[in-house]
């Protein structure tokens, strides 16, 4: 079995916009997901979006694949700091259910990491949901830690 990321190409636009939908979809009923999903969240239709990833020079746009399968995707945007840092905003990483705790997960994280470094950045950043423990560990394995906290009370 063949683990890798590569960028992803104009003909990935397919199967990523519905990977990235059923993200959204997975993520939703969770604790934080409903507010998540309309504010963090990629909006709907997604696809222009993600189309719009491959040729920014400030955004990748990766897939996971399984002998040469795509079956994750990641995405990534830089975002400049007041001080004229870089940090990398990780918006995107998900693997479909099926082909998860086989690596396709890390050598996206991976990916990710060295388009960071190569732009310069001084750090990445990502979003976990609260209670999501399996995104959080393995955020952590990369050694990940929380910055913040967001607090929400629902009225």
């Amino acid at each position: 079995m063949d683990v890798a990321a590569r960028e992803a190409r104009a003909d990935d636009l397919e199967v990523v916009t519905a990977l990235c939908e059923s993200a959204i979809a997975e993520l939703r009923p969770n604790r934080g997901g409903d507010i998540w999903s309309q504010w963090e969240a990629r909006s709907e239709p997604v696809g222009p979006a993600l189309a719009q990833s491959i040729d920014d020079d400030e955004a990748v746009l990766l897939t996971g694949t399984i002998d040469d399968v795509v079956v994750g995707y990641s995405a990534c945007e830089l975002h400049w700091l007041h001080d004229g840092r870089l940090v990398g905003h990780l918006r995107d990483l998900y693997v479909m259910p099926e082909a998860r705790g086989v690596g396709v997960g890390e050598a996206l994280m991976h990916a990710v990491d060295e388009w960071c470094r190569k732009k310069g950045c001084v750090g990445v950043d990502s979003i976990a949901l609260p209670g999501d423990r399996a995104t959080k560990n393995f955020f952590e394995s990369f050694g990940m830690v929380a910055r913040a906290l967001r607090v929400h009370r629902s009225l």
